[in-house]
């Protein structure tokens, strides 16, 4: 597990379970469709977003102890988001993930796509046994964020026109929705009102487009072993994120090697040294922390009040990885 700070503590013990039945909930009768499903579990991954959902619960129970429902809700979200990942290394014909190889490498094409649907379609049916609709609705609408996320993204591969905003609502989309929605649903099982519930979800929307900018920038500063995939895979792949359209300003070299899709040998190298030594990494980060900063205006803590307090750790986390 990746978390070594003291505010993880008292969720530990769930995310350690969390690990165990994440194995044990897919039950495919094909051994291949298993294996195939199981292979991104096995190879852990920040479980950040069942950390946010045990934290988050514990926040707004104002207890130390979370709720059965709580923690099948963390585990529907690992799922939906593992079943992401293989339907995004697909398009993106990664060749690893999370330091290990990519569910099509080691399979093929056909099996990763059922291996992903299968996921989403497993994620599904634990999500209408909890027995909440409000939780249900909003996040079957997760996955309708994907689809129009991936839409985005491969519409506007090497297209340098695309603005901040184009790059912000593809973010809240692939990544952020995930994070908010199930923020949001979890507050719904914790039975708060409405204003904490608008409160959680604007966290862990802010939180989550913080994140998916942190993660931009690692792909660009980061090293093949720390991210479990090559550095400047966003790019290769016609990826425009934050630290590249804030390099674009007056860089017309960089501009000329994106517009001919970086086909020339080299060309991914002198991108990635053009942004490096531009200020786009670092107006990449000032705007992560805005957003982060957002999140923690959006609990409304009081002075008095420490219950969101492992919330405000998580935010300091997310900043703390590029710095």
């Amino acid at each position: 597990m990746i978390f070594t700070n003291s505010f993880f503590v008292p969720i530990r013990l769930y995310l350690d379970i969390l690990d165990i039945n994440l194995q044990t909930l897919i039950q495919a009768r094909n051994p291949i469709l298993y294996a195939a499903a199981e292979h991104l579990f096995a190879a852990g991954g920040k479980r950040l977003r069942p950390a946010i959902v045990f934290l988050v619960a514990q926040a707004t129970i104002n207890s130390n102890l979370v709720l059965n429902s709580h923690a099948r809700l963390a585990e529907i979200t690992e799922i939906i988001h593992t079943a992401s990942l293989i339907h995004d290394d697909i398009l993106d014909d990664c060749t690893t993930r999370r330091g290990v190889n990519s569910v099509h490498n080691i399979f093929d094409t056909k099996i990763a796509v059922l291996a992903g649907d299968f996921l989403f379609a497993q994620s599904s049916w634990y999500l209408a046994n909890l027995g909440n609709l409000e939780a249900v609705k909003i996040i079957s609408k997760v996955i309708i964020d994907f689809a129009e996320g991936e839409i985005q993204q491969n519409l506007a591969q090497f297209d340098l026109t695309i603005s901040l905003s184009d790059y912000i609502e593809k973010s809240f989309y692939k990544t952020a929705s995930l994070i908010a929605a199930s923020c949001r649903a979890t507050a719904i099982l914790s039975q708060t009102n409405m204003n904490t519930q608008n409160n959680i979800y604007n966290y862990g929307k802010h939180v989550g487009l913080a994140f998916q900018i942190i993660d931009d920038v690692l792909d660009i500063i980061g090293s093949t072993k720390i991210l479990g995939k090559p550095s400047g895979s966003d790019l290769r792949n016609g990826n425009i994120t934050a630290p590249a359209l804030f390099a674009l300003h007056k860089n017309d070299q960089l501009r000329y090697i994106i517009e001919r899709e970086l086909s020339i040998q080299f060309d991914i190298t002198t991108a990635l040294n053009e942004i490096n030594n531009s200020m786009g990494i670092y107006q990449a980060k000032d705007m992560a922390q805005e957003h982060l900063q957002a999140a923690i205006a959006s609990l409304e803590l009081k002075s008095n009040s420490d219950k969101y307090t492992k919330l405000l750790k998580v935010a300091e986390y997310i900043l703390s990885q590029v710095l």
